[in-house]
């Protein structure tokens, strides 16, 4: 495949990633009581796309790519658990800005995994168009609860809705292309097993969020329909999976 063929190639899936993020990031402020009243149900529903994606893509994926992606898995996890605490305890000093971890933490792992997905576009669109293609299906239909769970948290965390936008537009959708960008030209450079503990970093964090910030906030939310929005995104992580096969 020549050069200039897969670097546009490559360019175009991240900036179609971007802008499904940036889609879902303007919907859900553009209509924001109705974003307000049923934010519980998006938390719920990314919850499920994030954890069931982690759980059967992206952590098996990252153990066949490298025999070390376990103990990477759990540094993922407690990197962002760690983070959580700093905030809480020497940033915001608990009783000030509490609840701003509840959207930053959240923001570092999605805008981390975002990142991770651009290189992922500069690596399989170097083995083929159509590995990259096959790829680029799946991993965009994800970016647009993304986009979404980004911009609630931050807005529930106690940012006003313009920087919730922009915010949660920097890590969930222009990290994307910026990873490719990053990546690409040491793409030749950049070992599957290099890679697969980056995926496993980025599979703790994704877990963390879903079950430490996403699912306690849906619980405490106790809307009537949410188990029904999980079961969703559990189903919508499935398709994920499936088209990547």
């Amino acid at each position: 495949m020549p050069v200039d063929t897969a670097f546009w190639a490559v360019i175009t899936a991240s900036c179609l990633a971007c802008l499904v993020t940036t889609i879902g990031i303007f919907v859900i402020s553009r209509y924001e009581k109705w974003g307000t009243e049923h934010s519980a149900y998006f938390m719920s529903f990314a919850a499920g796309v994030l954890v069931s994606v982690s759980f059967m893509h992206i952590i098996p994926k990252s153990f066949e790519m490298n025999d070390r992606a376990p103990v990477f898995l759990l540094l993922g996890f407690l990197a962002i658990y760690l983070t959580n605490r700093f905030l809480n305890m020497y940033i915001c000093h608990e009783f000030e800005c509490a609840d701003y971890a509840i959207g930053v933490v959240p923001m570092l792992a999605i805008g981390f995994h975002s990142f991770i997905d651009g290189v992922i576009y500069s690596v399989t669109f170097n083995v083929s168009v159509l590995t990259g293609v096959l790829a680029a299906i799946g991993m965009v239909l994800h970016e647009l609860p993304e986009g979404i769970v980004a911009f609630v948290l931050l807005e529930r965390a106690g940012f006003s809705r313009r920087r919730s936008a922009v915010y949660a537009f920097l890590a969930a959708a222009v990290s994307t292309p910026l990873g490719t960008l990053v990546s690409y030209p040491f793409i030749n450079r950049i070992k599957q097993t290099t890679l697969g503990l980056w995926l496993a970093i980025s599979a703790g964090a994704l877990v963390y969020v879903g079950a430490s910030h996403l699912l306690p906030a849906v619980e405490r939310e106790d809307k009537r329909y949410s188990i029904l929005a999980l079961a969703a995104g559990v189903l919508v992580a499935l398709g994920i999976v499936l088209s990547e096969r």
